[in-house]
């Protein structure tokens, strides 16, 4: 399946039905009077998040949803019937956009949570409406009203605890792969990751969701490689992890790069907590090594965590890091805060 995470689409929600004029005209029976039937309303234009998707790529081949008109109101006092609602499945983390791309209407973060993006007409009432001890007759009755259209955009972010970003290469799909069972592209070469992948990491009795996107170069936030588009798959994670290839060049100068493109994009990122990591720790000695760290340390201003996702060496301390940083965000969004006092 492949993977889409924009789409635009042109959505309308159904016109209300007609209110019908009628009178009871029946054999021994003096006084009818109106009896028209209000008209129905019509179909709502509805977005819900459902389970198993985790890309817009049906939204490639259709742009096109319209719910059903409501049905006009008839004689004997029937109503019309309410039109049918069009339904949008979408999956979790998708936001929905106005046309200009910026005003919110819905985030939808959650299985089952939904939103009415476009609301269906009302019927117009039927004469039986307005009749009243002065207006016995009435022969009017009003006409139902029209639904909405307007063009829509659906944004996916994926949904995930942990995020990892570094240069292309870093090693970054090898990690993802060495601790779930995620299996995305592995390749010497730079882009080896087009579409952001999404793995299970199982830690101490304990899971969460880890994120992979394709590596970002200088620059990026102006377009060069693949661009930072990519950036907002990882705007919900709790934590960064940080990969730095121990095999390239200056280790703190790739620090720092990615750093400056986090920076760009915005959006919390750089304000995230981050754990670094110098991967591909099995392909250098040891001096090479402690050369790198002293680098990166400089850098970011903390020890590196030291990792081999080939060998194994240091994964398990980089998920318990992962782990402590994701509980200790928890932590802090479920803590009450406490009452500020009087002078305070």
């Amino acid at each position: 399946m492949k993977f889409l995470d924009e789409a635009k689409v042109y959505i309308r929600s159904g016109d209300g039905g007609n209110g019908c004029v009628s009178f009871r005209r029946e054999k021994f029976i003096e006084f009818g009077g109106p009896n028209g039937g209000n008209g129905g309303r019509g179909g709502d234009v509805v977005a819900r998040a459902i389970e198993g998707l985790n890309t817009l790529i049906d939204y490639r081949y259709q742009q096109h949803f319209k719910a059903k008109n409501g049905g006009a109101g008839t004689g004997k006092d029937r109503h019309g019937a309410n039109g049918a609602d069009a339904v949008l499945k979408v999956p979790v983390g998708t936001q929905v956009y106005e046309e200009d791309g910026k005003t919110l209407i819905a985030d939808l973060t959650e299985e089952g949570q939904r939103a009415i993006l476009a609301r269906g007409g009302n019927g117009g009432f039927g004469n039986a409406h307005f009749k009243s001890s002065t207006n016995r007759a009435p022969r009017r009755a009003n006409p139902g009203q029209p639904g909405e259209e307007f063009t829509i955009h659906l944004r996916l972010k994926l949904i995930a605890d942990a995020g990892l970003v570094g240069l292309p290469n870093a090693g970054k799909s090898t990690f993802l792969a060495a601790v779930s069972a995620a299996r995305p592209k592995i390749a010497d070469y730079p882009f080896t990751t087009l579409n952001p992948h999404l793995g299970v990491v199982e830690i101490d009795g304990r899971e969460f969701v880890l994120a992979d996107i394709p590596g970002l170069i200088e620059g990026a936030h102006v377009g060069a490689g693949l661009g930072d588009r990519f950036l907002g798959h990882i705007e919900r994670c709790r934590v960064l992890l940080h990969l730095i290839d121990a095999t390239g060049g200056h280790a703190g100068e790739a620090y720092k790069t990615v750093r400056a493109e986090l920076a760009a994009y915005d959006h919390g990122l750089a304000d995230k907590p981050e754990i670094v990591a110098l991967s591909k720790a099995d392909a250098l000695g040891a001096e090479e090594i402690k050369r790198q760290g002293t680098r990166l340390k400089r850098a970011a201003g903390k020890s590196p965590l030291i990792v081999s996702a080939v060998s194994g060496a240091g994964v398990a301390d980089v998920l318990h890091a992962l782990l402590k940083a994701i509980e200790e965000t928890q932590r802090r969004m479920i803590e009450p805060r406490a009452p500020a006092g009087r002078y305070s």
